[in-house]
């Protein structure tokens, strides 16, 4: 009992030295983030500074470029796709920045790509060049699929042809030869597993 008679004093102590301490600062406005308490003074402190957006920045010819580029901070998604919806990641933006100087430089599309696989590897595209085992990564997906659907078809049409086959008719049990002593247990074991 004198325990929680200490604890109530000290949660009380503790609410009136932080009343007491308010009562000494201005009033803080309603609204969220306006008011000596509130104010965001310095926007840089929430994340590091960007720089304001070009509308060329979003081109649509920019945009079909980083499509097909693959963003290296390990989120498997396109450079456009990353920087867009991800916005701590720092890879992104740099791969953007680095897209828009080399168009800026002239070069067509195509030379990006080229460029970016020169500097960072194959692993810069978002699917491998078609050739060489690559080759195999677009073709054997299909081939599988297609030799399981004419497994299918086969196994089908065997199974059918089985069916309507006309020794496949006769579908009745075959004759067992037993004794009426072994066809009366039969019946009596029969029996008792209905009740």
């Amino acid at each position: 009992m004198d325990e929680r008679a200490n604890s109530s004093m000290d949660r009380r102590a503790f609410l009136g030295a932080g009343l007491a301490l308010l009562a000494g600062r201005p009033a803080q406005d309603s609204l969220a983030g306006r008011g000596d308490i509130g104010t965001l003074r310095d926007p840089s402190a929430a994340g590091r500074p960007r720089m304001p957006t070009d509308p060329k920045e979003n081109a649509a010819e920019i945009q079909a470029i980083e499509l097909r580029l693959a963003c290296n901070c390990g989120c498997t998604l396109d450079v456009f796709t990353c920087r867009t919806t991800d916005f701590s990641c720092t890879y992104s933006p740099k791969l953007h920045r680095e897209v828009l100087a080399l168009r800026d430089q002239g070069k067509s599309a195509q030379q990006v790509i080229d460029a970016f696989v020169e500097k960072y590897g194959e692993k810069a595209l978002m699917a491998p060049k078609p050739k060489g085992f690559n080759l195999a990564g677009y073709l054997v997906p299909g081939a599988a699929i297609a030799t399981a659907g004419a497994a299918l078809v086969l196994l089908i049409s065997r199974r059918r042809a089985a069916l309507s086959s006309p020794g496949a008719a006769d579908l009745s049990a075959p004759a067992v030869e037993a004794s009426p002593e072994e066809l009366a247990r039969l019946q009596r074991a029969l029996d008792e597993v209905e009740d």
